[in-house]
């Protein structure tokens, strides 16, 4: 069992700590704060011990893995400190949000022979890893076009004072909330981007949100594959990765639905059950620390889709593409 402390107890916190209620594997057992005293039901509910000190927690025999569900800013400070105190991390997407920093963190971790886990649940969608079965099985051929779109009305409900709700913190408009797992779905369906050509605006968010709401890529990979990915903070919600191949193409639609075309016939639908995905990514990682895995998402994959995500803002602000070294 792998006792694990979890720093930031907002929606999403809550629902991590729902996930592994049951779990065999993984357990919070500690939460941090600034202020322990708004958490007592989550506490009394979960049995969590809530603290504010973050160090403390760090020196803490008795926990082996901090789960960060902060600010993207923080990321990288608060995993090289875990790592330095030699604690396994889970850190919730992004990682960081310059490429720089990206690659400071995993440095720090792979200095400290620590596990770093990052919270791409939608890898463990069953449509998605149905898709990737059925595509390194060479049922659609080789790929030669991606597209992904991450949207839904998340925009509306931001408040102007929330940290989720600024430039800084949500660069790309809704990539770091959304449109960051599309981005990792086609880094590993087309392997590395190498350049990024991108649009993005505020169209529709309430008054006094700073940031963009709108915003469009495309996308060319080192291998020649191309793509285009939308994600968009003011519509209804969607996710979809659809995957060209020169043998036909597979497209999924949220977790569990998957469509198959062959160069000839109907499409194929293909409807799989559902999946606690977040229970599967903490246990994941749990597993990962046991067998003493590094990481759980390639490094060179991690960097890159921070590297894209540097480059989406660079390249709206510039108004032309922007390669990738």
């Amino acid at each position: 069992m792998l006792n694990t402390a979890i720093y930031g107890l907002g929606r999403w916190g809550n629902r991590l700590t729902e996930a592994v209620q049951a779990s065999d594997k993984i357990r919070f057992v500690k939460g941090i704060s600034r202020d322990p005293e708004r958490h007592k039901e989550y506490s009394q509910k979960t049995g969590v011990k809530i603290v504010s000190s973050y160090g403390r927690v760090l020196k803490d025999p008795e926990i082996g893995a901090v789960v960060l569900t902060t600010p993207h800013s923080l990321h990288m400070k608060q995993i090289i400190q875990a790592a330095k105190a030699g604690k396994h991390v889970f850190v919730e997407k992004p990682m960081a949000l310059t490429r720089k920093t990206a690659e400071k963190a995993i440095e720090a971790c792979r200095a400290a022979g620590v596990t770093l886990g990052m919270g791409f649940n939608r890898r463990y969608a069953p449509s998605f890893v149905e898709m990737m079965g059925r595509i390194r099985a060479g049922q659609i051929g080789d790929v030669l076009h991606v597209e992904a779109a991450h949207s839904g009305p998340t925009g509306y409900s931001l408040a102007p004072d929330s940290w989720r709700a600024t430039r800084a913190e949500a660069p790309g408009g809704g990539m770091t909330a959304r449109g960051i797992h599309t981005l990792d779905a086609m880094i590993q369906v087309a392997g590395l981007v190498s350049s990024v050509y991108a649009f993005s605006d505020n169209r529709k968010l309430p008054a006094g949100v700073d940031m963009d709401d709108t915003t469009s890529m495309l996308l060319k990979f080192a291998n020649g594959v191309t793509g285009y990915l939308s994600t968009l903070f003011t519509t209804a919600e969607l996710y979809r990765v659809h995957v060209f191949g020169s043998k036909g193409w597979l497209e999924l639609r949220g977790d569990t639905e998957l469509t198959f075309r062959g160069l000839q016939g109907a499409p194929e639908k293909i409807t799989l059950p559902a999946v606690d995905k977040e229970k599967l990514g903490l246990e994941a990682f749990a597993d990962a620390v046991e067998a003493r895995k590094p990481f759980l998402v390639p490094a060179e994959e991690a960097i890159n889709g921070i590297a894209v995500l540097e480059a989406i803002v660079a390249s709206a602000a510039k108004g032309k593409p922007i390669k990738i070294q």
